[in-house]
């Protein structure tokens, strides 16, 4: 399949994509047609169809779509003038479309596993291998998005984020007394879980109904509330530890905790998150900066962001 970025003017081309995408309009002369936008993992490509005939198929935004076409230059962009369009309905791998972790996903998912084995205490381990050990959820945990623009906001972003956070927090953790571990480890493993309620799965990775009117916070707390009333036995006092680790871990009201952390556990966990994720902001703004010193600025860390080297 012809990648987006190696893409010429005056090629012939049939390739696979995902449209993001759809708009029909009319022409001058009242003639319908469409202007769409296509990706794959490498960017993003805007594509006409002009003449709306049988060879173009039914189609929706977020559907993996094969075209066919020419590109050209307009007003120094390339774009694709397509002639067939066919939807496709199985057989690709969303990894070829989609941004996705540069990390090996089988290496972060053992890690993930390697945490949970060193968990002691019975209920705490009980709760993390109900949820992760649960096909379902695990797979689409992996395949998730750690968020829908701010940091790893790609396909595994959740499995990437959630294993860094959990050997940052680890590691803070054994520099400290007064710190139960496993409140640690089931915390940062656990922080962003409701992101799965949160966030619609991709192609789509937009926020949820859940997602706009709880958060994933909240949708976090629910969640380790069910599966806790699911372990005969399970303590009060364990549940509700563990359910203001996650409510905390923002850290501070204007960043959207409930509760601010009253434990070293939370505190680590919120330290751990809050270190990835702006590490992780300024890592994606240098990923696409070019040859300047300087990236450019940052909304969210309102500050310009400075490339150094030796």
């Amino acid at each position: 399949m012809p990648l987006i970025n190696e893409l010429k003017p005056q090629e012939s081309i049939k390739g696979i994509y995902l449209c993001k995408f759809k708009q029909q309009l009319k022409n001058k002369n009242g003639k319908d047609y469409y202007t769409i936008r296509l990706q794959d993992r490498t960017g993003m490509l805007e594509g006409k169809v002009w003449s709306i005939h049988s060879g173009i198929g039914a189609f929706e935004v977020d559907d993996i779509i094969q075209v066919e076409g020419e590109t050209l230059l307009y007003q120094e962009n390339l774009q694709l003038n397509i002639t067939k369009i066919q939807k496709v309905e199985a057989g690709y791998d969303l990894k070829e479309f989609l941004p996705h972790t540069k990390k090996d996903v089988n290496q972060l998912e053992e890690r993930l596993m390697q945490f949970i084995d060193q968990v002691q205490n019975g209920y705490l381990k009980k709760l993390l291998e109900t949820i992760f050990y649960d096909e379902a959820i695990f797979e689409a945990f992996c395949q998730h998005s750690g968020g829908k623009t701010v940091h790893h906001a790609y396909l595994n972003g959740l499995l990437e984020h959630t294993v860094t956070v959990t050997e940052i927090g680890v590691d803070l953790a054994k520099r400290y007394e007064h710190v139960t571990m496993d409140y640690v480890i089931a915390g940062c493993l656990l922080h962003d879980i409701g992101k799965l309620k949160e966030l619609i799965a991709f192609p789509k990775n937009d926020y949820s109904d859940e997602g706009q009117l709880l958060g994933h916070l909240i949708i976090g707390t629910e969640m380790i509330h069910d599966v806790a009333r699911e372990i005969e036995g399970f303590p009060e006092e364990i549940e509700r530890i563990l359910k203001h680790i996650l409510i905390a871990h923002h850290g501070e009201y204007e960043y959207g905790s409930p509760k601010r952390p009253k434990c070293m556990e939370a505190m680590i966990v919120h330290l751990a998150d809050y270190s990835d994720s702006r590490l992780k902001m300024m890592e994606e703004m240098l990923d696409n900066s070019h040859d300047e010193p300087y990236a450019g600025y940052h909304k969210i860390l309102t500050r310009n962001i400075r490339k150094v080297s030796l």
